[in-house]
This record gives C-alpha cells, sequence and structure tokens, in this order.
C-alpha cells in the first residue's frame, strides 16, 4: 500500500520542465536539492535523510536510511519521447542482506531511480478509463498509470526486469546486483521507452517524472549511497 500511495503523491508533485539545452532536458549536479522536494509516507515515522555533501569541488547527492523510507521528487514533468534517455553515476556503501526483490518484506533497496508515467485517459480502455475516475473522485486527481524502478538489488537475479511484489504496474529493472562494486561509483545510462516497452510489452505514456529513495523500512537495514548527478537527454 505504501508503494502505491508513494505512485499517487508523486503524481501529485510534478509540473512541467522546458528544455535548456537542445539535446540536454536538464542535469542536477547536485550542488543543492532545491530542484527536488521530500516525500514522505503515511505511518512511516523514521524519513531516510538527503543531504548535499561537498569535497572538493565536487559535489554529490548522500541519501542515507536506517530502517526508514521516504524520497525526493523532481518537481517537474518530461515528454519521455522527447527525452527518453536518462544517465546517472551512483556509489553504496552496503546492500541489504535480507534485501528480496521477490517480497514485500524483502522490497528495500540502499539506492533507486523511480521513472513514473502520468496516466492519459485519452489513451485508455474502458476499464481503466472506469478505474482511474474512481480513484479520481476519491483523490481529486489521477493516480500514475505506471513506474520503471532502476534499482541497485541487494542480491544477483537471473532476470533483468521483475514486476514489484506490490503491483504488477511496477517494474523493478536491475541495473546492478549484489555486492561486487559496493563503494565505487558505478555510471549508468538507459533509455525508459525501449525499458518501458520490454517491461510492460507496450508503448509508455508520454509524461513522466523523476524520483530518488534509499528506503530499508521493511528490512529493518541501514545504508548510505550517493549521486554524482543525473541527467534526462535525447
Amino acid at each position: 500500500m505504501r508503494r502505491l500511495l508513494f505512485l499517487f503523491l508523486l503524481a501529485l508533485a510534478t509540473a512541467p520542465v522546458r528544455a535548456a539545452e537542445e539535446n540536454v532536458l536538464f542535469r542536477d549536479d547536485f550542488h543543492d536539492i532545491e530542484n527536488w522536494r521530500p516525500l514522505f509516507f503515511p505511518k512511516i515515522p523514521q524519513h531516510s535523510v538527503y543531504t548535499v555533501e561537498t569535497q572538493g569541488d565536487q559535489h554529490h547527492l548522500r541519501a542515507e536510511s536506517d530502517a526508514s523510507a521516504s524520497a525526493l521528487v523532481y518537481k517537474k514533468e518530461f515528454n519521455v519521447y522527447d527525452y527518453p534517455q536518462i544517465r546517472w553515476r551512483w556509489k553504496v556503501d552496503r546492500v541489504y542482506r535480507k534485501g528480496d526483490i521477490h517480497t514485500k518484506a524483502g522490497d528495500d533497496y540502499p539506492i533507486r531511480i523511480y521513472v513514473v508515467f502520468k496516466y492519459d485517459p485519452e489513451g485508455a480502455g474502458v476499464l481503466d478509463k472506469l478505474s482511474y475516475a474512481s480513484a479520481k473522485l476519491f483523490y481529486g486527481e489521477y493516480p500514475p498509470h505506471s513506474t520503471l524502478n532502476y534499482v541497485w538489488a541487494s542480491k544477483p537475479y537471473p532476470e533483468r526486469i521483475l514486476t514489484s511484489p506490490y503491483t504488477d504496474r511496477a517494474k523493478m529493472v536491475l541495473l546492478e546486483q549484489g555486492g561486487e562494486k559496493v563503494g565505487a561509483w558505478v555510471a549508468e545510462q538507459v533509455n525508459v521507452v525501449e525499458d518501458y516497452e520490454r517491461a510492460f510489452g507496450t508503448k509508455p505514456p508520454a509524461t513522466a517524472s523523476l524520483a530518488i529513495m534509499n528506503d530499508s523500512d521493511n528490512t529493518g537495514e541501514s545504508a548510505v549511497s550517493y549521486l554524482e548527478f543525473i541527467e534526462v537527454y535525447r
């Protein structure tokens, strides 16, 4: 339920973003976190802590969890067909011993990047329209359509893409697995349109938003992770 509520709250927290350059829509080097807003979950009193650390002229986001969960949400939305690619560099100081992507009790990650896709009533089928219309009556806004979670999994799995134990509208894309690269900066680059088609077997809704999370409320463990930058581009 917490993950589903996260998706709904995230949909309410964003607005469109305009391109600053021809090929790069936006890039954050984490000199500060003014482009992001915190997202807290009901009934989870312990929040993860997000701060900016500086080493010389280098800045990065530090995400710390201790039996906790909360997220940072980027304040703007973007069109994934105009800007389908995302890249970043991340690092973790440990993985979770009890982390297990197949169970709700193990559904924690020392770092993950969410891409949350906005529900579009224009392209929805009859059943989806009825379901989302009911949700809108209750919440006042449409909940999100679906999400890709790019995660650093705590142990290896044979699959690259798995379904969340909470909902089939959330797919987990395993970019890193296990502790082999703990302590090292790792560069990632993804195409969210291609990954969405592989994960869901269909094209994604056009509008999406981003979030970052380090969570350990299910496992009760702790970890510190880092993001050097994140960039959305063509």
